[in-house]
């Protein structure tokens, strides 16, 4: 089908090849392709894998057999874009000429990414989408500022409680500084006495082995454009720990969350001639995705970890 707002094959690769090493959302709810915005993926009875039928088979009889029940359900991927306008005279006045329109398409690529951080951050540091008995606030002598509390034992524990070991966790970036640099974890990890040093991402993932260490660093301005700026982390003082399978996606095995996403992310540019005296250019880009926490009990919510102790 032809589009009234076309993509650029070199545009679309500049922004398909972009990403600010600072975003996890890609890695905390990792992609999967669909065919249609609208889909379906699988919401499985996670008992299922654990009630044990009948195995035993007579010498001429049928062996049990058993049905794994899984309930669709529907959502649909939504379009998220942006447009800036770049004046003829910048390009004909720019040494590299075109290329002030393929850097244009970064910064809305990197404001895309920004805002799927923000609701990626939004949702899996949401404590209603944990059920209950996955899900504790920390506070006063427990939070992981408080050199006296037990950080180890409060991660190994939610661990524990759920059905699938965790093999991710994700840290607020005050979390996971105040959580490093505890004297119980640097003593771990180093074998120290504990009372000062650092324990690296790497260093975590071996202890609790995990996968995934993750730590949201980005930054959002929370005021409106003209305001003086009020920047705040978009992953808030919380620590998050679920199960990710390989393969997870709307179809495959059971997984905490995934990302649909339709089609490609695009970037295109059109020629506009009200902009300007002359005329410009119309840069766009999109892409179309949902963020879906499609097994809650996967997961495991710490809320207020890295607030600051009492």
């Amino acid at each position: 089908m032809k589009h009234p707002f076309p993509a650029s094959p070199d545009l679309t690769s500049v922004v398909m090849a972009y990403r600010n090493p600072r975003m996890i959302a890609d890695e905390a709810l990792p992609r999967y392709p669909v065919e249609k915005m609208n889909y379906r993926y699988s919401e499985y009875d996670l008992a299922e894998g654990f009630t044990v039928p009948d195995t035993l088979v007579g010498r001429k009889s049928a062996p049990t057999q058993v049905e794994f029940k899984a309930v669709g359900r529907d959502r649909s991927t939504k379009d998220h874009a942006l447009d800036d306008v770049v004046p003829v005279v910048d390009v004909e006045n720019d040494p590299n000429g075109r290329n002030r329109v393929a850097r244009t398409s970064e910064r809305l690529a990197d404001l895309i990414a920004l805002d799927r951080e923000i609701r990626t951050a939004n949702l899996i540091f949401d404590a209603a989408q944990y059920p209950a008995g996955h899900k504790e606030t920390l506070a006063g002598t427990s939070v992981f500022g408080d050199p006296n509390s037990d950080p180890i034992g409060i991660v190994t524990d939610a661990m524990d409680a759920l059905m699938m070991r965790p093999n991710v966790m994700v840290f607020g970036r005050s979390t996971f500084t105040r959580f490093a640099r505890h004297p119980q974890v640097v003593k771990a990890v180093n074998g120290t006495s504990g009372d000062s040093g650092f324990a690296r991402r790497q260093q975590v993932a071996e202890l609790f082995e995990v996968e995934k260490v993750l730590v949201g660093e980005a930054f959002v301005n929370m005021n409106r454009p003209g305001q003086t700026a009020n920047l705040q982390r978009a992953w808030g003082p919380h620590l998050a720990l679920y199960y990710l399978a390989p393969l997870g996606g709307p179809d495959e095995n059971p997984s905490f969350g995934f990302t649909a996403q339709y089609g490609k992310r695009i970037a295109g540019d059109k020629e506009d001639p009200n902009i300007g005296m002359r005329g410009g250019y119309r840069v766009r880009v999109g892409e179309s995705v949902d963020e879906v926490i499609a097994a809650p009990m996967l997961g495991y919510f710490l809320e207020n970890a890295g607030a600051d102790p009492a």
